[in-house]
């Protein structure tokens, strides 16, 4: 899969209009940052298929950061049934932004047939290493998950303090009972995870 070039917000809008998860990278060509974020996703996103990811050279096309408040590149902005979900920014590996858009597309996905899963949500922070052991763990065993960027999101924040009395991350609810921190047993255990 190759990054396709958008040169308007309109040209954005329907690209993503009928996908369930979409990527758009806002970039400025020529800058070190973004040349290493378009490479790296670019490397990243080689071997997957089945999602939309689109670039934006901010040199190129105004009318795109503006809509969604973007005021540094590269950004990677995540789309989900069309509208804007998350931001991630700077430059990431291209294991980091596989691994990203992987998660995203393993999340979307129900096989026929499937056992019905306890609703699950985990909070979290690009930055934590454990939120990403946590969702790690989570993709091993094909438990299925919403994952919410608290850094981006303030009412998810109060949300998740309201239902826990904590801020820290991860933190993750499974059918409304909230594990804080990577709890590996409370979480097997709730969700009949063995190992």
């Amino acid at each position: 899969m190759e990054l396709n070039h958008i040169d308007s917000h309109k040209d954005l809008l329907k690209a993503i209009e009928k996908s369930q998860r979409a990527f758009c990278l806002i970039y400025k060509k020529g800058s070190d940052q973004s040349d290493c974020a378009f490479n790296n996703l670019s490397e990243g996103i080689s071997s997957l298929d089945d999602i939309d990811i689109s670039a934006v050279d901010v040199m190129n096309t105004k009318d795109i950061h503006t809509q969604y408040d973007i005021k540094s590149a590269p950004t990677l902005i995540y789309f989900e049934n069309g509208k804007y979900k998350n931001v991630v920014k700077g430059c990431n590996s291209a294991d980091y932004y596989k691994s990203l858009i992987e998660e995203s597309l393993y999340s979307a996905k129900m096989k026929q047939n499937e056992q019905t899963q306890k609703r699950v949500t985990v909070y979290s922070t690009p930055t934590c290493s454990w939120c990403t052991t946590l969702k790690t763990h989570l993709r091993k065993h094909h438990i299925r998950y919403s994952d919410i960027d608290v850094s981006q999101d303030q009412a998810a924040t109060q949300a998740m303090v309201n239902k826990s009395g904590q801020k820290g991350v991860p933190q993750t609810d499974i059918n409304g009972e909230m594990i804080i921190g990577f709890d590996k047993n409370r979480i097997n255990t709730l969700l009949g995870i063995n190992g």
